[in-house]
């Protein structure tokens, strides 16, 4: 049923069960049968699973493959978790009012104004847009590139995701014009294309798009009707705090949910707890009930005591604000170290501005790396696990081509293997002088002048 009028209504929300043909992975195994739909484990914690198989047999590692914050959990955290280790009981489907209250505050503090009931929790941000994509039930366009979930979430619900280029400077945003004229091919096809996923800041890029970027992009989801996804995960991880930072949901608050979780600021992702802020008006209604319908069948309420514990986070208390402050300036000075480390190697990489991520670019060696039998971006990020024991992620696991040769180095690994460690370069004035990444930033140095010609 086609959509109604400029803003969605609650009648006219297409149903989330119209199949089509199962995904089907290249280097998945096979499926049990042929309706089957079978994927690959995901391509940051297959990378993840490898190098800790490099450190069980004593080899060499240079952990830059996993987006994992890389921070120790705050004391402080861990106490409100034991102390509310005593609930039980599943509770509402869309959390706690304390959590949903706490969500509410946080988006309001940072200029959108939130209401409780429009707050969902879920176990981890990536089961609430996985959720969502299933209530929103049509094809989805996702920036290319970008984090490597979107797209195989799209195909696991039976729908078709339609990547869109997001240039340079668009980090995280599809094209405006690119993203008008596949949703016409799309439809034009006889596909319900009517969503579309931003990332700000971006991943895998590490940088954020303009405020310019997000308004030309709300206008074409204002103009062909698209509810926009704007996943903010990495929000409060922006390098320079003074940068302007704009959300769709400012521009387009009747059609934008807004998806962000503390794995990221807290280095929380093992906890698993994620919000959704669902636009007001019967968009974000027709949307909270098929939500709420999708979370009862698959993870019926987040774990209660972890629920306490991120109601504290979201609520901001000094001692929060402190923590996210120094992962944040410690995030920045060793993203931009090691992106320095690249461009002085002669790679193209983006100037680094949010989060722990580096996208290198070894386009220019290409000819080179062809007398090392590398021609792809795969090709390149196996010979560097299995000759040099770097941890890397190729852009083809983002959604670019296969020949592209940019990598995704995450630097959030690269703080020490202890606690006290890591902790120290939270605290430290100048981290790069610590030992642990000093010398990871050697190694990448010494990794490079070897690789390149």
């Amino acid at each position: 049923m086609p959509w109604a009028g400029p803003m969605p209504s609650v009648t006219s929300v297409p149903p989330a069960t119209r199949a089509v043909a199962p995904f089907r992975s290249p280097v998945a195994p096979a499926p049990l049968d042929d309706s089957g739909t079978c994927v690959p484990v995901s391509a940051t914690l297959a990378i993840n699973d490898a190098i800790a198989a490099r450190r069980r047999r004593g080899q060499p590692v240079l952990p830059l493959g996993f987006g994992e914050a890389g921070v120790p959990v705050h004391p402080f955290l861990a106490a409100e978790l034991a102390a509310a280790a005593g609930r039980g009981g599943y509770g509402p489907v869309a959390g706690s009012a304390e959590l949903r209250t706490a969500a509410a505050g946080y988006w309001s503090r940072r200029g959108l104004p939130t209401r409780a009931e429009y707050v969902v929790a879920g176990p981890g941000s990536k089961a609430l847009l996985f959720g969502l994509l299933l209530a929103i039930g049509s094809d989805v366009a996702v920036p290319q590139p970008s984090w490597v979930s979107y797209a195989a979430q799209a195909q696991l619900a039976g729908l078709q995701a339609r990547f869109v280029p997001a240039p340079a400077g668009m980090g995280g945003i599809c094209d405006p014009d690119a993203l008008a004229a596949a949703v016409q091919e799309s439809r034009a096809a006889g596909r319900t294309l009517r969503a579309v996923v931003v990332t700000l800041p971006d991943n895998p890029t590490g940088t954020l798009a303009t405020p310019r970027a997000v308004r030309e992009l709300c206008a074409v989801a204002h103009r062909h009707d698209l509810i926009i996804i704007s996943d903010e995960i990495y929000r409060d991880l922006v390098h320079d705090p003074g940068t302007d930072f704009l959300s769709p949901a400012q521009m387009a608050p009747e059609r934008t949910v807004v998806t962000t979780a503390l794995s990221k600021s807290l280095a929380l992702g093992g906890w698993r707890l994620g919000v959704a802020r669902l636009p007001a008006g019967p968009l974000g209604a027709a949307l909270r009930d098929r939500l709420l319908g999708v979370a009862s069948e698959i993870w019926s309420a987040p774990a209660a005591p972890i629920q306490h514990a991120a109601a504290v986070a979201f609520s901001e208390p000094p001692e929060i604000r402190d923590r996210i402050a120094r992962s944040r300036a410690l995030h920045a000075t060793v993203a931009r170290a090691v992106a320095r480390v690249c461009r002085e190697a002669g790679l193209a990489v983006p100037a680094p501005q949010a989060s722990f991520y580096v996208y290198p670019d070894f386009g220019p060696w290409r000819g080179w790396l062809r007398s090392r039998n590398v021609r792809t971006g795969a090709d390149l990020a196996r010979h560097l696990i299995t000759e040099y024991g770097m941890g890397t992620l190729p852009a083809s696991a983002f959604g670019e081509a296969e020949d592209v040769l940019r990598l995704r180095l995450a630097t959030g690994m690269l703080y020490g293997d202890t606690t006290a460690q890591r902790e120290e370069a939270l605290a430290a004035a100048d981290p790069l002088r610590l030992p642990p990444i000093a010398s990871a930033l050697c190694r990448l140095a010494e990794i490079l002048a070897d690789l390149g010609p």
